[in-house]
C-alpha cells in the first residue's frame, strides 16, 4: 500500500489484515479489516495512533513511512487517541528506536501507557481545549470518553477541517485502492455500509449514550473529512455518517428499522417445526424479517441484524431444565451490547420438563423487552400451536409497524 495524502502535509498509511484472526479475539473478519495510522507534518511531525506487529503490520507501516521520507527518529509527536492494542501495538518498539519521540494522550490514557507498555516518561495528558503547535500547522483535542474505553479522545487538524476520531465512524474490510467514500463502487458503497453497521453493533453498540454525547461535541467544528483508524476516509458527506452514527446510537433503547430478527436453535426438529408458521405470520404483514441459526451462524452477524430490529423473535429449546445453551450466549450477547425496548416473541420446545421460559423472561426484564407472548410445548408442535404460533407473528409484526 502507498500513502494517501488527505491534505497537504497530512497522510494516512495503513496496513490491511487478512480473515484468519478474530478482531477482539471474538468478531470475525472475512473480508479482512484495515489498521489506519495518520501522519501530519508541520515544522514538526506527529504520528496519530499505531499499529499492532499483526500480518506484518509494521513493516508495512515503516515502508510507507520511507516513502514519505521520513524515518522513525524523524517522529516528534506520538497522539494516542485510543489505548487498545490494534492501535498501540507498535508502542515499546518505536519508542526504543525514538526514546525521545513526546506522546500525547488523554488524562486516563496516562496510566495505561504505563500498565500495557511500562513507559511513563515524555507521556503528556491533553484534553478538550488543549493543542499542539506543530509550526505552521495545529492540532485540537477533545476528550470523548467510552467511545468505545474511557481514555478515548479525538483529534482535529482545523485548517483541513479532517478529523481523526480512532474507532469511531470506523468499519471492518479491508480497503483498497478506493481510499475515499467518493471513490468508492455502488457494490462497495453497499459493503461498508454494512460493515459499518457490523462494526458498530459488534464495537460500540454497548456505547451508544456516549456516542450521543461525544456526537453533540463535535456540533461546533468544521469537519470536511472523518479520518478513522479502520475503514474508509469519508470526505465527500462527512456530515452524512455522523447521521449515521446518532441513528444507530438512537436504536439502543429503540425503536429501531421497521423488521425483525428471527433468531432460532433446534436440537432434533421441534422448535423449527414452528418456523414456518412464524415466518408466514410476518411475511403477510410486510415486514422485513431476517433469521439467524444458532450455533450455525456467529454471534457479529446475529447482533448486527438484531441492533437496527425494532422486533426481534426467539426460537429457543429448553436443555437441562434451563434454555439451550448456544442461545443463551447469544442472549448475553445482546444484554452486553443493550439492544434494548424491543418488541419481541418466543417459542420452543421442550422434553421432559421446561425451564427455558424462565430464563428467557428474565432476560427480556434486564432488556426491557415488551415480550408479546410464547408457545412453548411438550415434544411436537400441534396445529394448535402453529396456528398460534402464526398469530402471535402477525400480531409482532403489526406492534412493529406502527411503533414510533
Amino acid at each position: 500500500m502507498k500513502p494517501t495524502e488527505l491534505a497537504k502535509g497530512v497522510f494516512r498509511i495503513s496496513a490491511n489484515i487478512g480473515s484468519q484472526d478474530l478482531f477482539e479475539g471474538i468478531w470475525p473478519i472475512p473480508n479482512g479489516v484495515s489498521l489506519n495510522s495518520y501522519i501530519v507534518r508541520g515544522e514538526k511531525i506527529a504520528l496519530i495512533d499505531m499499529v499492532k506487529d499483526w500480518e506484518g503490520a509494521v513493516d508495512k507501516i515503516s515502508v510507507q513511512l520511507n516513502s514519505l521520507q521520513i524515518q522513525i527518529e524523524d517522529i516528534d509527536y506520538l497522539i494516542l487517541n485510543h489505548m487498545e492494542p490494534d492501535h498501540t501495538g507498535w508502542l515499546s518498539e518505536l519508542r526504543d528506536k525514538n526514546p525521545n519521540i513526546k506522546i500525547l494522550c488523554s488524562k486516563k490514557a496516562v496510566p495505561l501507557v504505563k500498565a500495557f507498555y511500562g513507559i511513563e516518561d515524555n507521556v503528556v495528558a491533553v484534553g478538550s481545549g488543549d493543542s499542539l503547535d506543530l509550526g505552521g500547522r495545529k492540532l485540537l483535542f477533545e476528550d470523548t470518553p467510552n467511545i468505545h474505553w474511557p481514555e478515548t479522545m479525538m483529534t482535529v487538524e482545523p485548517e483541513s477541517g479532517i478529523l481523526f476520531s480512532c474507532d469511531a465512524f470506523g468499519s471492518f474490510g479491508k480497503v483498497g485502492e478506493a481510499v475515499f467514500d467518493d471513490q468508492l463502487s455502488e457494490k462497495d458503497r453497499e459493503f461498508f455500509k454494512r460493515e459499518t453497521l457490523r462494526y458498530y453493533a459488534n464495537i460500540v453498540s454497548t456505547f451508544s449514550t456516549f456516542v450521543e454525547r461525544g456526537i453533540k461535541k463535535l456540533e461546533n467544528l468544521d469537519i470536511k473529512i472523518i479520518a478513522p483508524s479502520h475503514g474508509i476516509i469519508w470526505r465527500s458527506k462527512p456530515k452524512e455518517i455522523i447521521q449515521d452514527y446518532v441513528k444507530l446510537a438512537s436504536y439502543m433503547n429503540g425503536p429501531a428499522e421497521k423488521e425483525i430478527t428471527l433468531i432460532w436453535s433446534s436440537m432434533y426438529g421441534n422448535t423449527e417445526a414452528l418456523l414456518d408458521s412464524i415466518i408466514k405470520g410476518v411475511e403477510e404483514e410486510g415486514v422485513p424479517l431476517t433469521l439467524h441459526r444458532i450455533p450455525q451462524e456467529h454471534a457479529s452477524f446475529v447482533l448486527a441484524a438484531a441492533w437496527k430490529s425494532s422486533g426481534i423473535i426467539i426460537g429457543t429449546p429448553t436443555y437441562e431444565y434451563k434454555m439451550f445453551p448456544p442461545m443463551y450466549a447469544i442472549l448475553d450477547i445482546l444484554e452486553r451490547s443493550h439492544v434494548k425496548n424491543r418488541k419481541v416473541l418466543r417459542f420452543g420446545s421442550y422434553g421432559w420438563s421446561g425451564g427455558a421460559q424462565k430464563q428467557f423472561d428474565e432476560f427480556s426484564a434486564a432488556m426491557k423487552w415488551d415480550c408479546l407472548g410464547s408457545i412453548e410445548y411438550q415434544g411436537a408442535p400441534t396445529e394448535v400451536d402453529k396456528q398460534m404460533a402464526y398469530m402471535k407473528a402477525k400480531e409482532l409484526a403489526r406492534a412493529v409497524k406502527v411503533w414510533e
